[in-house]
């Protein structure tokens, strides 16, 4: 069994490794893992590090080591079970190794570092032509060619549909599959990263709008005494981070150049805040002019959108404390930091923290303005 328990609580982490198809780890790999440290952020890749003992008779040492067990591009999932609920909390592939030795006896270290399987993506430059296809269905041309390691395509229709024009222009792709979609993503106000689970060896890749709607995880809970479940949680409200960008357009068959409407971002960023905060910036898109209406239109959509949210914290929690995980990419609810600061906010980032004994959480959240627009945080 790979299995271990994390601390005091109800806690166990599952560790599985191999080239394509990971296995759980022998019970040797499991008990010489000294931490791990898992980092994802809404827009980025994700990312590990775990670092093991290295004992000089060890299996690591004298066998797993020297065979290519911890080589680069080796597939890596972790699960960790909250209250005997399994959630994925990665699935990626090693790409670097140290190895540091030392005079005493305990203290010689392996640490691998990875990123997730969006790497694949990221490898092999490709020249491909997709005609008469919607942004939307070149992703999905994109991401099937991963269905081999688990990738699910989680892909939505762009809020302002771009019919394709082949007599006009045929869209080319230059670059990795994994700047192709990223930048397809920009374009419409969107973003893709790929969400582990639900269960080992399987992901959806998503591309689409944040996930600003739906349940909400388990509410943080500060400056409530007993019933505190965050250690902090710090605030800022920066009013230069909201921008009311501009983008003009010409006719081209009049040759007429008129400047756009501003579009409402709900449909992207449904509001988590009573009171949003204005814009302060302004700032002219370039190259819209001579861009398809229907583009010109998405790209400020897509930066009205990005620049949205003023409003961010920071804080840290236990989880063996809060009794539940906090994932990334979601909703959760604030209470005890105020009229102004309560209310749902967006987890733009989350940091996995795990040693034995210990499961800390580094977070950010984000929303678009002061108060919360309900009366009661939930649950």
């Amino acid at each position: 069994m790979s299995e271990q328990p994390v601390g005091q609580g109800p806690v166990h982490i599952q560790l599985l490794m191999g080239a394509k198809l990971a296995r759980p780890v022998p019970l040797e790999v499991a008990e010489a893992l000294l931490s791990a440290q898992i980092t994802a952020t809404a827009g980025e890749r994700s990312g590990f590090q775990f670092a093991f003992d290295l004992t000089k008779n060890g299996l690591l040492n004298q066998r797993l080591l020297p065979d290519g067990y911890f080589d680069p591009k080796t597939r890596v999932i972790l699960t960790v079970s909250v209250r005997g609920t399994p959630e994925v909390l990665f699935d990626g592939l090693i790409v670097r190794q140290e190895v540091g030795a030392s005079n005493i006896p305990g203290h010689s270290t392996l640490t691998v570092t990875g990123e997730d399987l969006t790497l694949l993506m990221d490898l092999e430059e490709r020249t491909a032509r997709y005609p008469n296809l919607p942004p939307s269905e070149r992703v999905l041309a994109v991401l099937r060619r991963y269905s081999d390691y688990g990738v699910r395509p989680d892909v939505y229709r762009e809020k302002i549909a771009q019919p394709p024009h082949q007599d006009l222009r045929v869209h080319y792709q230059t670059g990795t599959d994994l700047q192709y979609v990223t930048e397809l993503a920009r374009a419409n106000g969107y973003t893709f990263y790929l969400e582990p689970g639900p269960t080992p060896g399987r992901s959806a890749a998503r591309w689409g709008p944040e996930v600003r709607l739906g349940l909400r995880q388990h509410a943080l809970n500060v400056n409530m005494d007993a019933q505190s479940t965050v250690d902090q949680l710090t605030f800022a409200y920066d009013g230069t981070a909201r921008e009311e960008p501009q983008a003009r357009w010409q006719d081209p068959g009049t040759r007429q150049s008129t400047l756009l409407p501003q579009p409402p971002i709900s449909p992207l960023r449904p509001p988590l805040g009573r009171r949003a905060s204005p814009a302060l910036k302004r700032r002219t898109l370039s190259g819209t002019a001579k861009q398809q209406r229907e583009q010109a239109e998405a790209e400020l959509l897509a930066r009205a959108a990005v620049s949205a949210d003023v409003i961010s914290g920071s804080g840290s929690l236990d989880v063996n404390r809060h009794g539940y995980l906090l994932q990334p990419r979601r909703l959760v609810g604030v209470r005890g930091a105020g009229r102004a600061y309560d209310g749902d906010y967006y987890v733009k980032s989350v940091t996995h923290n795990l040693r034995p004994g210990s499961f800390q959480q580094n977070f950010t959240l984000s929303r678009e303005g002061l108060e919360a627009r309900g009366d009661t945080v939930r649950p």
